[in-house]
């Protein structure tokens, strides 16, 4: 098959999820038979490797970074070109909203199947309209537009294809769920005290530790409300950079400044991309990692972390409990949301106590905490592995394509 997969994120510019799951995938999908896959991302690069190939698309923009527009229409102009780059392909795969434009007018020009994954969706994550502005309808409806017009839909999680459904009125047989993945070999446990003590890390005193934005749909804040209910010798990484306002950061600088200055063990923020050298043995000496998300379609945050063998402790929200199971790999705090509308914990004073009593029990019991983690790396390797995954998505492409030769025909 040729396959054109078109996403925001590629290497090396990947900042959440869908940038680890788009590379992943295509690594993998090339390696599987003959088929060849075309990718078209935001950025300059020009790669080929056997039959995948990789090209950026960027040009100069009028409008200033700073203009809520430019967030929107630049991707919509990059859409454009990438349009205008394919042809001979038998069906377009699109990631993101950022993508769903170009994926609609592909769709009618070269008359193939639009096939979409959703790594989340515009209505679950109202925070955005602080990040794009009026630019934040724009993608709701170009999202929405695209999912009623796509040929098949791949929901990462059982909670995904019921959001895909529900909001934008799809046919359920149109959704195949198909699990994000992870390499195991790639993630696995590694030591390295010394990395700790450099970052003012006590090796032989218990962590945790949070990796992501600083966004409204990561939780963070949530979590710094839990640490002044931790015990005294818990210590603190936060891995947490690319804030989506200014707002949210000069919060989480005053919030951060505070618990270090009220704390007897040290709270360590590093606000800068950690390299995967120094993020796997982060994951592996944590007691504990911690995923206080308001809104996960899936989370491959946590499979990384359980890949180490490290416990996960997380909301009990979106495709999470399909990926730790509450007392065997981690633990699920509940999570009840204010409204659909604001899904932010109705009671966070009690979220947060919840989640710190998980926390203490885990950090200060070793054996529980080493028995969930090698429990949580069986669960990695049987169930999460991005060969299995890629070859699902074949035989949904395959299925896709067939039903679209049918139609076809049927008009014929």
């Amino acid at each position: 098959m040729r396959i054109a997969i078109l996403t925001n994120e590629y290497p090396p510019y990947v900042y959440g999820g869908a940038g680890v799951h788009v590379d992943s995938l295509t690594r993998e999908l090339s390696s599987q038979g003959t088929n060849e896959i075309k990718v078209l991302c935001f950025g300059d690069q020009d790669l080929t490797y056997n039959n995948l190939q990789i090209k950026g698309v960027s040009r100069d923009w009028p409008l200033s970074q700073k203009d809520h527009r430019n967030k929107v229409l630049r991707p919509l102009d990059y859409n454009l070109i990438m349009a205008g780059q394919l042809e001979n392909i038998d069906l377009v795969h699109c990631h993101t909203w950022y993508t769903h434009f170009a994926g609609c007018l592909i769709q009618e020009l070269l008359q193939v199947p639009l096939l979409l994954t959703t790594h989340s969706l515009e209505p679950h994550r109202p925070w955005k309209a602080a990040q794009l502005g009026t630019g934040y309808r724009i993608s709701t409806w170009l999202e929405r537009t695209a999912y009623q017009k796509a040929d098949g839909i791949i929901a990462v999680s059982e909670s995904m294809k019921n959001d895909v459904s529900y909001l934008y009125q799809v046919e359920p047989q149109k959704i195949r769920v198909i699990h994000n993945g992870i390499d195991p070999e790639k993630y696995k446990p590694r030591q390295d005290k010394e990395l700790l003590i450099r970052h003012g890390l006590d090796p032989k005193q218990p962590y945790i530790l949070f990796v992501g934005r600083i966004t409204a749909q990561k939780g963070i804040i949530h979590l710094l409300r839990t640490i002044p209910f931790l015990e005294p010798d818990i210590q603190v990484l936060l891995c947490a950079t690319s804030p989506d306002t200014p707002d949210l950061a000069k919060i989480m600088h005053k919030q951060v400044t505070q618990l270090r200055k009220s704390r007897k063990s040290p709270v360590i923020w590093i606000d800068q991309q950690v390299a995967k050298t120094e993020i796997i043995p982060f994951y592996t000496q944590a007691s504990a990692f911690i995923c206080p998300s308001v809104y996960e379609p899936f989370g491959i945050i946590n499979l990384e972390a359980m890949a180490c063998e490290t416990p996960v402790i997380a909301s009990n929200v979106g495709g999470i409990p399909e990926i730790v199971e509450h007392g065997y790999s981690g633990f699920l705090i509940p999570f009840e949301p204010t409204s659909t509308e604001n899904p932010e914990p109705r009671d966070p004073e009690s979220f947060a106590k919840k989640m710190a009593e998980a926390i203490n029990e885990v950090c200060l019991n070793k054996d529980k905490q080493t028995r969930m983690g090698r429990y949580a790396r069986g669960v990695v390797e049987e169930s999460f592995s991005w060969t299995s995954i890629a070859q699902k998505t074949i035989d949904f492409y395959k299925q896709v394509l067939n039903q679209d030769k049918k139609l076809k025909g049927d008009k014929i």
